[in-house]
């Protein structure tokens, strides 16, 4: 537990772009060996496309870094937070800060996003991705790279998460979002197995099928247990899935950058094609 503390709270910014980028190649190699989906795209372009957005999130994140690191010392020094009301060994201390980083850090500003009409428009950015891989994993407009950034913020707060945890949870987060935003088919006993406990590309894909009521469950990140406890948990056959969102279905629309970031300040277009009923 030592040694993961001491790297964690000393990460070197060159380890944290090697996760980055070394998930990001891992996966698209797997992808291309044992692909879920063979898209009729191409693959670079689309690339290009998430990447720029990826970018985009790593400038905002990057530039409001220093409100994390504040946050992380305060809460450190003066005790506050979840984590400093009991205590309790440090590996429990470092598995139930991870949990509750989840839950408010990813879990709920997600869930909100689908809930709350203005959140939403800057969230379906990430919707509109009609091919789903590996790249998808951090295609999000830079005004939700914001509020994202600030509910990791307020988890950090409310939690009273070290530093050293917000390193392991991002890391956690970063290779969990390409894992399970990848076009990959993995054996259903490993997939079933894994998605006991975290979030897998067999559960989070159905969050992408086009229509409601099944972009709203399975808001997931790092740990499926939240949809189950939340009761938005839900499993289908990924085979029959149709990435994209009902309301913006013409392609030239969502791969093109400019249109993209205009999304959010567009006309408000709600579900033409709601059905509870509906079955996959």
């Amino acid at each position: 537990m030592d040694a993961i503390i001491d790297y964690f709270s000393h990460m070197p910014t060159i380890h944290r772009t090697a996760i980055l980028v070394g998930g990001l190649t891992f996966f698209w190699l797997l992808e291309s060996a044992v692909p879920l989906f063979r898209f009729n795209y191409k693959k670079w372009n689309h690339a290009g496309i998430n990447i720029f957005f990826t970018v985009t999130t790593i400038v905002v994140n990057f530039s409001m870094a220093f409100i994390l690191v504040k946050t992380a010392d305060y809460v450190t020094a003066e005790k506050i937070g979840i984590l400093h009301l009991i205590e309790m060994p440090v590996w429990a201390f470092m598995v139930v800060g991870i949990l509750l980083m989840d839950l408010i850090g990813a879990w709920l500003i997600h869930y909100l996003e689908h809930k709350i009409q203005w959140m939403w428009r800057f969230h379906l950015v990430h919707h509109t991705d009609q091919q789903i891989d590996t790249t998808s994993a951090n295609r999000h407009h830079p005004g939700e790279s914001v509020f994202r950034f600030v509910f990791t913020t307020l988890a950090v707060l409310v939690v009273g998460a070290p530093m050293w945890m917000v390193f392991l949870y991002q890391t956690m987060s970063v290779v969990l979002t390409q894992f399970n935003h990848s076009n990959i088919i993995l054996p259903k006993w490993l997939d079933n197995s894994l998605g006991l406990l975290f979030c897998t590309p067999d559960i989070h894909r159905i969050h992408h099928h086009h229509k409601q009521p099944y972009t709203d469950t399975n808001f997931g990140n790092i740990f499926s247990i939240w949809d189950r406890i939340f009761g938005t948990f839900v499993m289908v056959s990924n085979h029959k899935l149709i990435y994209g969102l009902d309301t913006y279905t013409d392609s030239w629309e969502v791969t093109d950058i400019w249109k993209i970031l205009k999304m959010p300040f567009m006309p408000y277009r709600p579900p033409v094609k709601y059905d509870l009923e509906e079955k996959l």
